[in-house]
């Protein structure tokens, strides 16, 4: 069994991104500038917020946050959104979810230009990503695939069994899974909450991502030998040997399933670390325009 070290890999592509900052700024270009945009107070998106500000100052970024509070409305949230858009200064941006329920998400989403869309969410992304044309992809996914990548593990003729389907994680994952490229070329299976017998999919995969949220679901019992488990899921859980009185637990039953495993994602370490740089990546391929030229 080997261990997927996120923490490790995302330590490297940050020093990866700060070198290009460097030449970038060495030819007399400008530090790529992400925004972002945070309503109310909600402890894990002030948490994730406060990680992409610090990861920006860490590899040479140039960073905005703009603060709401819970109350404000939509038709404000959707002006500011416009003068971001029109914002040259302003390379990327993100609206961080989840928005208090009076405004809506799918409008917010589709409101932001799909040219500075870093998060990968509006729909010209999601559909580009579909077919395979050049695009944002959405942060999570592409974390994923680049860990795949990093640790060489083959893709190719497999099957792999996704557990979720999100429009964040779940469903995006599969489509990139299917891609004619590597990683990808994968036989892919989508199980949810509405799938009869997922033990059964789960046993013929040689490839589990699982996002579902769903603490300890993934057993021994239902893993193959040999599989490769990616565990996406990071729920905070009560725990009695943590300050806070809670730790992060992920999807799969970590201790029982890596014997089982040639290759394992930890929660916390794993893919979690993953989705802050693939965000920085998709904001330096905005500031140098290699998307939307």
């Amino acid at each position: 069994m080997q261990l997927i070290d996120g923490k490790a890999v995302a330590a490297q592509i940050k020093l990866e991104i700060a070198a290009e900052v460097v030449q970038i700024k060495a030819r007399g270009g400008k530090a790529p500038h992400l925004a972002a945009i945070l309503v109310g107070h909600d402890g894990g998106s002030e948490t994730y917020v406060a990680n992409k500000v610090r990861t920006c100052s860490e590899i040479g970024f140039q960073s905005t946050l703009i603060r709401y509070e819970a109350d404000v409305t939509e038709s404000a949230l959707l002006e500011k959104i416009v003068e971001l858009n029109r914002d040259a200064s302003v390379d990327g941006f993100i609206v961080q979810l989840p928005l208090p329920k009076h405004i809506s998400e799918q409008k917010v989403i589709e409101a932001i230009d799909y040219r500075k869309d870093v998060d990968g969410f509006h729909p010209v992304n999601v559909g580009r990503m579909a077919i395979g044309l050049p695009c944002y992809l959405s942060a999570t996914p592409a974390g994923i695939l680049e860990l795949l990548k990093r640790y060489r593990i083959e893709t190719s003729g497999k099957h792999c069994v996704v557990l979720g389907r999100s429009n964040i994680v779940g469903k995006p994952v599969a489509s990139l899974m299917m891609q004619k490229t590597y990683p990808g070329d994968c036989t892919v299976t989508v199980c949810h909450s509405h799938t009869k017998d997922i033990k059964s999919h789960c046993l013929q995969a040689d490839i589990v991502i699982s996002a579902l949220g769903a603490p300890r679901f993934l057993t021994a019992d239902m893993v193959k030998e040999g599989a490769v488990v990616i565990d996406v899921g990071t729920t905070r859980v009560p725990s009695e040997h943590t300050k806070s009185g809670f730790k992060l637990s992920g999807d799969v039953c970590f201790d029982e399933v890596a014997p089982k495993c040639s290759f394992i994602t930890p929660v916390p370490g794993g893919v979690g670390p993953m989705t802050i740089v693939s965000l920085m990546n998709n904001t330096l391929l905005a500031a140098k325009k290699s998307v939307y030229p």
